[in-house]
């Protein structure tokens, strides 16, 4: 960690490609409640095809992993299994998640379906695209288990959990 206290933590450029992620998920989930507006009943309708159990799961091992990395920093003598154990979460999460798309599948569920399903895939699909990413970030982090690192690792990942928290109750639970 470095003993700059007022600035970000991390690298800099991570912060310009984490503050563009943000503005990009955060249109894509303003278009999509814009959308609920206009079509209430069809998206309630919609909306009873996922499975917020499961989602409810990943919410939890995506919590729970940004914890560890969290902890990563404050142990770096645990760093290598902390971040290791976060990124196996983060692989549970995408396998959770497949279970989730194959079973839209199976139910015949495509993005032409409804506009929920639309920003349903695009927005869980880039988000699932930006845990894969922060998996492998994890994986490299871990294994340089540098504090530098540590710190812009755990901020992407930090990233991703902020993301899922936000997509978690505006699809699937309001």
């Amino acid at each position: 960690m470095t003993a700059r206290s007022n600035a970000l933590p991390g690298e800099v450029m991570m912060w310009v490609l984490i503050f563009s992620e943000l503005a990009v998920f955060g249109a894509g989930l303003a278009v999509f409640m814009a959308l609920r507006i206009t079509d209430p009943g069809g998206f309630a309708e919609a909306q009873t095809a996922l499975l917020p159990g499961l989602a409810g799961i990943n919410t939890m091992l995506l919590v729970t992993s940004g914890f560890l990395a969290a902890l990563a920093l404050q142990m770096p003598e645990r760093a290598r299994p902390l971040l290791g154990t976060a990124a196996l979460m983060g692989v549970g999460f995408l396998v959770l998640k497949g279970i989730e798309f194959h079973h839209k599948a199976n139910l015949g569920i495509t993005f032409e379906a409804h506009d929920f399903f639309m920003f349903y895939y695009l927005l869980t699909g880039f988000h699932a695209a930006h845990v894969v990413a922060g998996v492998g970030i994890l994986i490299l982090v871990a294994w340089t288990a540098k504090p530098a690192h540590i710190e812009t690792g755990a901020a992407f990942w930090h990233m991703v959990d902020l993301v899922w928290i936000l997509l978690f109750p505006v699809v699937y639970l309001l």
